[in-house]
């Protein structure tokens, strides 16, 4: 490891849950012992090598196997194009629903990240198909795209589940909200969407005004709400919902391409706010 990713790991693995499966597994039995459940993301995205697919594919597939030994308490995440989006959307098709399968085989759930607005479609097309079959699926929906009420629409329709953010990948015009409080202000219309239409929901937020309405409206609903926050930030808030006896999911990426993911958060100015008070302060 050069010196630049060494110094760099000093600080990132407050967020970050390590290199390898036996790392992030360590994490995870840490937030179950804190009344928290988690969602595991192996790092990687944009892949045009096949080789790299099939890696992450095994790793994925030893995972869901250590947790299952360990009984570690939560799910894990992908992410289309770490599974051949940007190849073929039949390749990725394939791969998503061998991994769904396999989670399936250890009662494990399948939550499918958000990437960037122009996977939007055939990440939801796949999501819809494999819904169909497997009921043990969820997708991430974000706030900062215009469209995502309206898919947040056509999901629950569908019986699907959601996992609300507001969204780190960059904002193109005509396509997203720029600012917080555009962002937020869809954030809210989608959340009270889900309250009013869906069954069960993730709200994965670390805004206290999002947080705060979120349980004024729970008062009043029959949904079942799952919050979600990222390892490291906001440690405390996040105990503190899990003990008051909140469905509390703490989400752990890992792996060597942590730096990558690091640089990305950091670009996010909500996001790098966070995680610079996040150095500081738990």
């Amino acid at each position: 490891m050069s010196f630049v990713r060494q110094v760099g790991m000093l600080f990132a693995r407050k967020w970050i849950g390590g290199v390898t499966v036996p790392d992030v597994i360590g994490q995870a039995r840490k937030s179950n012992d804190s009344g928290e459940k988690v969602i595991i993301n192996y790092l990687g995205e944009d892949y045009f090598d096949r080789s790299k697919i099939k890696q992450t594919i095994a790793t994925y597939s030893k995972l869901l196997s250590q947790m299952k030994d360990e009984g570690i308490e939560g799910d894990i995440a992908v992410k289309p194009t770490q599974l051949g989006l940007s190849i073929s959307y039949k390749l990725f098709l394939s791969n998503y629903l061998r991994i769904v399968k396999l989670a399936g085989r250890s009662h494990r759930f399948v939550w499918m990240d958000m990437e960037d607005h122009m996977f939007v479609d055939d990440s939801i097309r796949a999501y819809l198909a494999a819904l169909g079959k497997h009921g043990n699926v969820g997708i991430c929906i974000q706030a900062k795209l215009m469209r995502s009420l309206w898919d947040i629409k056509r999901i629950i329709k569908s019986g699907g589940k959601v996992r609300l953010v507001k969204g780190a990948y960059p904002a193109r015009k005509g396509i997203s909200y720029f600012g917080k409080a555009d962002v937020d202000r869809n954030y809210i219309r989608c959340m009270e969407y889900l309250f009013k239409n869906s069954k069960e929901f993730m709200l994965a937020t670390h805004d206290d005004k999002m947080i705060e309405l979120a349980l004024k409206l729970k008062k009043k609903s029959k949904s079942v709400v799952l919050f979600g926050m990222l390892k490291g930030i906001r440690g405390s808030l996040a105990r503190k919902l899990a003990l008051a006896g909140e469905r509390m999911y703490i989400y752990i990426p890992f792996g060597p391409e942590w730096l990558e993911y690091s640089i990305r958060r950091l670009k996010e100015l909500e996001h790098s706010t966070l995680i610079i008070r996040s150095i500081i302060s738990d």
